[in-house]
């Protein structure tokens, strides 16, 4: 197996990456941080340029990355192998009160597996040993049997090495979902991961009132930062949360954003917010709306999205028409196979 040195600029780091291996994999375990967010080749935040040498672009998809950009020299790192020894030019831009942790891999153990809501599982695991990661991040699974893999966000709090939570939506016709999660995948089963990835974080040098708003299993992330936050004095500012979902059946864990309000009244807001079934003391309408009826300005504030491209495009607009400038937007878009032929849905102003 042949391997080629990578030359990352502008830092001047050189790697070894072998030819089977994305060039985001190689940087990342060897401590090197490039920007990424789906490593999939789907929504483009990992794009950098060319400098020297031949790359194979992989599965990266032509709305990401489109064939006037391939002939110009940039790639996708998450997708792009190298075919020759091979120096590229990133975007690094590293929040310095965060540690970023090398990616690794680990061996792991089903502890629970439960339905939480509509098409919705909570997968518990323990890792065979202690990873460091930041709240917000994600693990790579591998599928058995497919040669695939699939990410899904951490859900419990860095504090909580090994015994990791996620979240999971099927996707009908999903490879790890229908396939797997939700039809074979039993408790004591091995899983295998590799991580942590992800720059979806809680900033924990920040100290500014926050909004989050999550649609369906985007909340794991922001439960990860919230209880971060909280429990472990992680964040000063406020903490504001909007979960939508279109009925009861498709909401979960409000019980427990219930009572971290409730034990955290000075710091912690819990919105759930409905939007085809009416219920006291929720929201009624689209997570979006009801954020944008009860926040007259969000100036100073920071916002953290996660959800599915769609609920994310519109949140975005929603907090910028609240006075919050793109600068102050964290997002994550929760992308599947689908979005891989469609491109999805991104905004050029955003870059985190």
């Amino acid at each position: 197996m042949n391997s080629y040195t990578i030359t990352v600029e502008p830092l001047g780091r050189e790697i070894e990456c072998r030819e089977d291996q994305t060039i985001l994999d190689a940087c990342l375990r060897n401590g090197v941080w490039l920007p990424h967010s789906c490593t999939h080749g789907t929504c483009a935040t990992c794009k950098a340029e060319v400098l020297d040498g031949d790359v194979d672009h992989g599965g990266s998809s032509t709305f990401a990355l489109m064939d006037f950009e391939r002939d110009e020299g940039m790639l996708l790192p998450c997708c792009a192998q190298p075919r020759s020894d091979v120096t590229i030019q990133a975007d690094i831009d590293v929040d310095e009160d965060l540690e970023m942790h090398p990616v690794q891999d680990y061996a792991a153990t089903v502890l629970s597996l439960e339905e939480i809501a509509e098409d919705t599982r909570r997968l518990v695991i323990e890792l065979d040993r202690e990873m460091a990661f930041n709240a917000g991040q994600y693990l790579k699974f591998q599928v058995p049997g497919t040669g695939a893999d699939r990410t899904y966000s951490i859900a419990n709090p860095p504090t909580e090495t090994r015994r990791l939570e996620f979240h999971i939506r099927r996707t009908p016709g999903g490879v790890a979902t229908d396939g797997w999660i939700f039809r074979s995948l039993a408790v004591g089963d091995p899983v295998s991961v590799s991580g942590p990835y992800g720059r979806f974080v809680l900033h924990t040098g920040d100290d500014r009132a926050a909004v989050l708003v999550a649609g369906g299993t985007g909340l794991a992330p922001l439960k990860s930062m919230i209880r971060h936050a909280l429990e472990n004095d992680a964040y000063a500012g406020h903490l504001t949360l909007y979960q939508g979902a279109r009925t009861q059946a498709w909401l979960y864990d409000v019980e427990e954003m219930q009572r971290l309000e409730k034990e955290y009244p000075d710091r912690f807001t819990y919105r759930p917010c409905l939007s085809e079934e009416i219920v006291d003391g929720f929201g009624s309408g689209l997570v979006t709306e009801v954020t944008e009826a009860e926040n007259a300005t969000l100036r100073g504030h920071a916002g953290d999205l996660c959800g599915p491209p769609r609920m994310v495009e519109a949140a975005l607009k929603t907090l910028m028409g609240k006075r919050l400038f793109p600068r102050d937007i964290y997002r994550e878009d929760f992308f599947d196979e689908g979005d891989r032929a469609t491109g999805g849905v991104r905004s050029p102003l955003i870059k985190r």
